[in-house]
């Protein structure tokens, strides 16, 4: 099933039940969807790896906009962007917890056969690839700082 096709089916659902803050995420990802399907060279398509990065966006977005409005004491706005988060969340694959994360940044630093800082870039390349809507790419970066300078 493909995630627009979902996202139609969780409206009807969150529409019946009268859930604001369900809707509201879910309506969010769909004018993404159909924003990316008008984009020039879409052919009206997305694929699956689009669609993922589609949704890792719309979280990134959520909690820039979270941490902004933590900082300027604004609760309403944040709780909103809380419950924004929760329901595109459901649409991305499981998140490494932090162990999981640094066990698979050290198999890639091992591969690439890094040992300094300054083979952060090799890391990073091959770490973003490999663990695509399994991390987010500020949590990816600082494993690898943090491993790179032991």
């Amino acid at each position: 099933m493909s995630l627009e096709t979902q996202i139609m089916a969780e409206m009807k659902d969150a529409m019946k039940a009268k859930d604001e803050a369900t809707l509201r995420g879910l309506r969010a990802i769909k004018a993404e969807i159909i924003k990316a399907k008008t984009e020039p060279g879409a052919n009206g398509q997305i694929s699956e790896d689009g669609e993922l990065k589609l949704l890792q966006k719309l979280v990134k977005q959520r909690k820039d906009s979270l941490e902004i409005y933590t900082q300027q004491n604004r609760p309403d706005l944040a709780q909103k962007e809380q419950e924004e988060i929760a329901v595109i969340e459901k649409f991305l694959p499981k998140q490494l917890s932090e162990v999981e994360l640094k066990e698979a940044v050290a198999g890639i630093i091992s591969a690439v056969g890094a040992s300094s800082p300054a083979d952060m870039g090799k890391v990073m390349g091959a770490a973003t690839k490999q663990l695509a809507g399994k991390a987010d790419g500020k949590a990816i970066s600082a494993v690898v700082k943090e491993l790179l300078n032991k």
